[in-house]
């Protein structure tokens, strides 16, 4: 089934009529425009709005602005500036450059922007009232009560599609592509297609907007501002069509193609497409419906994406897990529980000197290699990086009920870091070389917040913390890679036991190995 615009009494409607007689357009008492052959365009939910042919402008027109905005069944408007007795005004009127079929009676006219036109002196000519039927349906209704109890994008999207097809929309495929904030993914694109009832996630990376099927593709079209489109897939021709993706969708059978901006609160414009698989295509009806309510729909997406991206920046600078206690409610001052843990505090050899020889760019790419190499290593065998000073990278293995393990965990992480760093040394003994000193401590510490009343810090807090670090600091003076309280070792083989060492701001000597690379 397809709705045909006017069938349904609440259907979002759209009219284009000729208006009798002159039509003068006033700002103040300068005429702005006269002409014999206005329009009036009659649009559910808006004003009667007055079109003038653009030659029947008596000011100046006298700029282009970069605005551009979208209507699905008017298509994408453009704006120009006018001047009216020396003063200029910004975006002042809009046209569709190429109206779409709905609306083909705009071409060449322009609609002016409130304020700009005080007054129309329409003589006899009768303009009437706005279309205004009640719209609140079945599909608005569920948006409203039932999707915000949907607590993933996937089953948002897959719902959303099964009513807009319950409404009589027929389409074949719908997609959301929703931008985020994550240092690896640029953003999530969710498609449901009609043929297997599926959603299919996408996370493409950031190379994607400069892969070439982005950069010739509606997504990157709409989401750069430049503002919807809207394609008749049964009224062009293949060596027409403005997308290769249109091609593809033609071939299985579409007949027609929408993209419509779904703009977020903070300015970011994702993107909602649909497919149309009915012979006639999409109606007036079927657009106005899914326009009517793409705000609901922006706005259920963006709580989507508000979530994910605090999950993302959390596990991006604190840590997995202890992003995962900051959004469970773990957010104020003093928050936080005493473990039991083995630290690790490795830090970069040389490194003053690393960067005057190897220059800013050259070295802080190095020190990424660097941070990423260890913080894989810790992560894989069950730790978790808390922070990066400087150059240094502090983590925690907490024991949970297993203090044996959680040590043993530390030292094969210590190991395969110093493994890792020599091989690749090894393998280019002509390129940026590192080392680094670990030092390797087990004990209680406090686990939660510290800081000021308004700036916190995820850490950790204790003894162990400061003893790894203390440890570090001997092994980079005494060359030793990775050296160890010798509480942690229990049957991992150590090369050299290093005695009851006196460390600086520790009380009691710390009785140390050097840990066997």
């Amino acid at each position: 089934m397809n709705i045909a615009a006017g069938e349904l009494a609440d259907a979002y409607r759209i009219d284009l009529n000729n208006i009798d007689g002159t039509i003068v357009a006033y700002h103040g008492d300068t005429i702005v425009a006269e002409t014999t052959r206005a329009k009036v365009m009659y649009e559910t939910r808006l004003a009667p709005q007055i079109y003038i042919p653009v030659e029947d402008i008596r000011v100046p027109v006298i700029g282009v602005s970069d605005l551009q905005t979208f209507c699905p069944f008017k298509g994408t408007a453009s704006y120009r500036d006018i001047e009216i007795d020396g003063i200029r005004f910004d975006k002042a009127i809009w046209c569709y450059d190429n109206p779409l079929p709905e609306s083909q009676g705009l071409s060449g006219y322009v609609g002016f922007m409130p304020g700009v036109v005080t007054r129309f002196d329409t003589g006899d000519a009768n303009i009437g009232e706005a279309h205004d039927p009640n719209l609140s349906g079945p599909l608005i209704d569920w948006l409203l009560r039932d999707a915000p109890a949907l607590t993933q994008p996937e089953a948002l999207v897959s719902a959303f599609a099964e009513q807009l097809i319950q409404q009589g929309v027929s389409i074949s495929r719908l997609s959301i592509m929703i931008w985020s904030l994550h240092p690896l993914i640029a953003g999530k694109n969710y498609v449901w297609d009609k043929s297997t009832g599926a959603v299919s996630t996408y996370a493409p990376s950031y190379e994607i907007h400069a892969h070439p099927a982005f950069e010739n593709s509606p997504l990157r079209h709409v989401s750069n501002g430049l503002g919807g489109v809207r394609h008749r897939l049964i009224d062009i021709t293949k060596d027409k069509d403005e997308f290769p993706i249109l091609t593809d969708l033609r071939n299985k059978g579409a007949t027609d193609y929408v993209a419509m901006p779904l703009p977020f609160s903070d300015g970011r414009i994702n993107v909602l497409t649909l497919t149309c698989d009915h012979p006639r295509g999409f109606t007036t009806a079927n657009l106005g419906l899914v326009f009517e309510c793409s705000s609901l729909i922006s706005r259920l997406f963006e709580v989507f994406m508000l979530k994910d991206n605090a999950q993302s920046l959390l596990e991006t600078y604190v840590g997995k897990r202890t992003g995962a206690r900051v959004l469970g409610g773990d957010i104020r001052r003093g928050d936080g529980d005493n473990i039991d843990a083995a630290i690790m505090f490795c830090d970069m050899r040389g490194s003053t000197r690393l960067e005057q020889e190897l220059g800013r760019e050259a070295y802080i790419s190095l020190l990424n290699s660097f941070f990423e190499t260890v913080s894989n290593l810790v992560e894989s065998h069950g730790g978790e990086v808390l922070k990066f000073i400087g150059d240094a990278v502090l983590a925690v293995f907490p024991a949970d009920d297993d203090a044996v393990a959680a040590c043993q965990n530390a030292i094969q992480a210590a190991v395969h870091i110093v493994d890792h760093l020599k091989n690749e040394a090894a393998a280019n003994p002509t390129g940026n070389q590192c080392e680094c000193a670990i030092g390797l401590a087990f004990g209680d510490v406090t686990y939660g917040n510290i800081g000021s009343r308004e700036r916190l810090d995820f850490t950790v807090i204790g003894q162990a913390a400061n003893i790894a670090a203390r440890l570090g600091d001997f092994g980079k003076v005494a060359n030793h890679p990775i050296v160890a309280a010798r509480d942690m070792m229990s049957d991992v083989p150590a090369s050299q036991y290093l005695g009851a060492l006196k460390l600086h701001n520790v009380s009691d000597p710390i009785d140390a190995v050097a840990v066997k690379t």
